[in-house]
């Protein structure tokens, strides 16, 4: 049996392991949380390196994509610095293979429900596929970067301004400290309603889930939520809440959708070739595998 383990400094609230049989091969999948604890995790990465077939890091991101630059997070580096065998993966293949279909998969399956074509993007930077998915299938857009990850009321409503704006600030932004630009730990249970407006003006909300969770209001009626990483309990958080339909840009697995960066990993793990995956290899495995987008109707 082959295993990946995605090690997050989240909530260890969102533990789950699953065992799946991907073409004939069986493959462990498990996230263990360290609550916020970002040296247990370095520890964890270096106690089970050389041990497991692939590493996700979760809760986290290396970098940012953005139109085929590379933009590095310095402040979760060292999440990853006794890492010496084990490739690691941090999920931005998938967001730029698999989270690239999702705005067609929407279209496909529930186009003629969503209107107006306005999409929220709590985050777009870290998620270029998925921004790109929903721009080119002529959606408007606002990417809220500067709204939720910088308290900066200003909203982005292009794709060049998104550009500009990596450009200029992720140089300075990825010099940070991790924990003011992601919520981490207890962070991640908080619910504290902001910027209610463009929630209110998009009919899609899309981007990381604890993001959307975070700052959502208390009715979302009507509308569709696009993201991954999806508990049970957030299922049923969205379901309250009044949302028409979830997205799950990554397959649900036992209940809950994973993060790209675990699924990624047990892309590696299975393809059996030790090393992280070019955005052509992912794909041929995503088609493989007939990973893709999934639909619930919640009300």
């Amino acid at each position: 049996m082959k295993r990946a383990v995605s090690i997050s400094i989240g909530s260890s609230k969102r533990d789950k392991a699953v065992e799946l049989n991907l073409l004939g091969e069986t493959v462990r999948i498990e996230r263990i949380g360290t609550d916020g604890d970002m040296e247990k995790a370095a520890q964890l990465y270096a106690e089970l390196d050389g041990k497991v077939e692939a590493f996700g890091v979760g809760g986290a991101d290396l970098g940012v994509l953005v139109a085929g630059k590379w933009y590095r997070l310095y402040g979760a580096e060292p999440l990853i610095r006794h890492v010496k065998k084990t490739p690691v993966a941090d999920g931005v293949g998938v967001k730029n293979t698999l989270e690239c279909r999702v705005a067609s998969f929407i279209e496909e399956r529930i186009g003629g429900e969503v209107s107006p074509k306005r999409v929220l993007f709590t985050a777009g930077a870290d998620r270029w596929g998925m921004s790109k998915s929903f721009l080119d299938a002529g959606y408007e857009c606002v990417f809220g970067d500067l709204m939720f990850a910088l308290d900066i009321p200003i909203p982005i409503r292009s794709e060049a301004a998104l550009k500009r704006t990596a450009a200029l600030l992720m140089p300075i932004v990825g010099r940070l400290p991790f924990k003011m630009l992601y919520p981490t730990g207890e962070e991640q249970e908080k619910n504290t309603p902001k910027h209610g407006q463009w929630y209110a003006w998009a009919k899609v909300i899309a981007g990381d889930c604890l993001y959307i969770k975070r700052y959502m209001p208390a009715r979302l009626d009507g509308k569709i939520i696009c993201t991954n990483t999806t508990t049970p309990a957030d299922v049923e958080a969205f379901r309250g809440a009044g949302v028409s339909y979830l997205v799950t840009t990554t397959p649900v697995m036992e209940g809950r959708s994973f993060g790209t960066n675990m699924i990624e990993a047990a892309l590696i793990a299975v393809s059996g070739k030790g090393r992280k995956l070019s955005n052509d290899e992912l794909t041929e495995w995503i088609d493989k595998l007939g990973f893709a987008p999934q639909l619930q109707k919640l009300n």
